[in-house]
């Protein structure tokens, strides 16, 4: 199986453009949103390229299937504009015997979260920070940002066959690789 996951968009159209090229390229199995899709919120500056409308068209316009989870900026009129479910705040996408546990990182995060069994991987956004992470048998993954990155490069992650690798939007350059 292989996953496309990104958090925090924030309504940023060349950034979502951007990693809808990437996908393209990479023909995945299935986009992973993990919220704050199309709003930038009140704590972030407005991003250049700021269109939520042409966010939601793109993203409802990609060819492959969408699992998405509700972010602290997502609110319940923009379910107006989604052509697929964001309303849940987690979802788990199963991979053979390997678990990915997906939120946003507002309700549940890698400090509070659910039970995970081993081969088991949480994905979250909502820091902005890319972090591939492991602890305690549980594989921690945040793809950083595509539009709003706060440490330095925008980002998305590639899940491929137990396989997670951060890579910057710009250009597509390896940062980090982990097994799961």
């Amino acid at each position: 199986m292989k996953l496309i996951i990104t958090s925090d968009i924030h309504g940023c159209a060349p950034a979502c453009r951007s990693l809808l090229d990437h996908a393209r390229r990479e023909q995945p199995d299935r986009l992973v949103l993990l919220g704050d899709l199309l709003y930038h919120g009140p704590r972030n500056a407005l991003p250049a390229g700021y269109d939520p409308a042409a966010v939601a068209v793109m993203l409802n316009e990609a060819p492959w299937p969408i699992t998405a989870v509700r972010g602290n900026c997502d609110a319940e009129v923009d379910q107006m504009v989604l052509s697929f479910p964001c309303r849940d705040t987690s979802a788990v996408v199963v991979d053979g015997p390997r678990t990915l546990f997906c939120t946003h990182g507002h309700v549940l995060s890698p400090d509070e979260h659910p039970a995970l069994g081993a081969r088991s991987a949480l994905l979250s956004g909502h820091t902005h920070v890319k972090t591939l992470d492991e602890r305690d048998g549980i594989l921690y993954v945040n793809p950083g940002s595509p539009s709003i990155p706060k440490d330095g490069s925008a980002s998305f992650a590639v899940y491929e066959d137990g396989v997670f690798t951060l890579r910057e939007l710009e250009g597509g350059r390896v940062i980090a690789e982990a097994q799961l």
